[in-house]
């Protein structure tokens, strides 16, 4: 059986994965608000410490491929983040000094919202769990650059 024809092809994507864009105009603009809206937490985060910015800028990539692909090498070329959002699209993860600094910033910041942010235990607790099971997922989920480099070479 033959399977439809889309009314827009699919296309190559900068990492070369193929991305088939939202045939219908209401949802590619669904996904244009959705990146726009990621973009604008993401930059929120670039300034503000404790926020992190690159997952929102990979969200509002993951938009645009699906609605506006002028938007979408609009994020892929940003200086300082465009480069990681290209690494994340083609497996590469985090390079091993930013996991660092990742994993530092949410120590401290934490350490600083519950010794001064908090006067009870229990929100002091939940937070140091939240916060744990941060660090747990770029430790042990999140693929470190270097090693997937180092593995791919081998």
């Amino acid at each position: 059986m033959n399977e439809p024809e889309l009314a827009t092809p699919p296309r190559e994507a900068p990492d070369g994965s193929h991305v088939a864009p939202s045939r219908s105009l209401a949802m590619r603009l669904v996904w244009v608000v959705a990146g726009l809206v990621l973009v604008g937490i993401g930059g929120l985060g670039v300034v503000l410490p404790g926020l992190p910015s690159t997952i929102f800028f990979i969200g509002a990539a993951a938009c645009f491929a699906r609605s506006n692909p002028r938007l979408e090498r609009w994020v892929l070329q940003l200086p300082g983040i465009g480069s990681t959002v290209r690494d994340y699209r083609l497996g590469l993860g985090m390079p091993r000094r930013a996991k660092m600094v990742a994993i530092s910033m949410i120590v401290g910041v934490s350490t600083l919202s519950g010794v001064f942010g908090f006067d009870s235990t229990t929100p002091r607790l939940i937070l140091a769990v939240v916060c744990a099971i941060g660090v747990s997922v770029l430790l042990w989920h999140v693929p470190t650059r270097e090693t997937v480099l180092r593995r791919g070479a081998g």
